[in-house]
């Protein structure tokens, strides 16, 4: 996957995984990313993201407040903060200092059951306002980013439009530097 062009960040999201299995998966693939100058962050543990010297965390809106995870963290990892489809929610943690706001789910997905469904505008108006980026969640594969990327999209979380791409994860990549305009390797 790595290979297949520009990746900003890679998500440990392991919901359910016990302590250990996290540990070790950290300590398996972080190693990998940060060597393609790729940070790697932790889904919804800001503790564990500290133990292990994670580049950031992740962290959804029924996880823990976007202040106590970067006390957890501290100032120089990256914070990451789900809010949906909510203005309000993606304002208050802009204003917190969130280093980066996340909206979802745009499409229909099998990752996870989820709790809201985002609009395309949603994207457009932060991108008019805001300074902070925003991560477009949700379903998201090459045939369906290009709206979200004109939109004003500063990153896509991808899962399934990558692992499960016909072409393999580095052509998935590839096609998604495409769109945004990036040339692949």
């Amino acid at each position: 996957m790595l290979a297949g062009g520009d990746v900003a960040c890679v998500q440990l999201r392991l919901k359910g995984a016990t302590d250990d299995v996290i540990r070790a998966a950290t300590r398996a693939l972080m190693p990998i990313a940060q060597a393609k100058n790729v940070a790697f962050i932790l889904n919804d543990r800001p503790d564990l993201a500290r133990e292990l010297d994670c580049d950031g965390v992740h962290v959804g809106q029924n996880d823990m407040p976007y202040a106590e995870a970067r006390s957890i963290v501290g100032p120089n990892k990256v914070v990451g903060v789900t809010c949906h489809n909510s203005r309000h929610l993606a304002l208050e943690a802009a204003e917190a200092g969130a280093d980066y706001v996340a909206f979802g789910a745009f499409f229909p997905t099998a990752t996870k059951q989820p709790k809201t469904t985002a609009e395309i505008e949603t994207v457009q108006w932060w991108a008019e306002i805001m300074e902070v980026p925003c991560v477009a969640i949700g379903g998201i594969t090459t045939e369906n980013a290009t709206p979200l990327i004109e939109a004003g999209a500063d990153f896509l979380a991808v899962s399934s439009g990558v692992w499960d791409h016909p072409a393999g994860a580095a052509a998935a990549v590839r096609a998604f530097n495409q769109l945004f305009g990036r040339p692949t390797r």
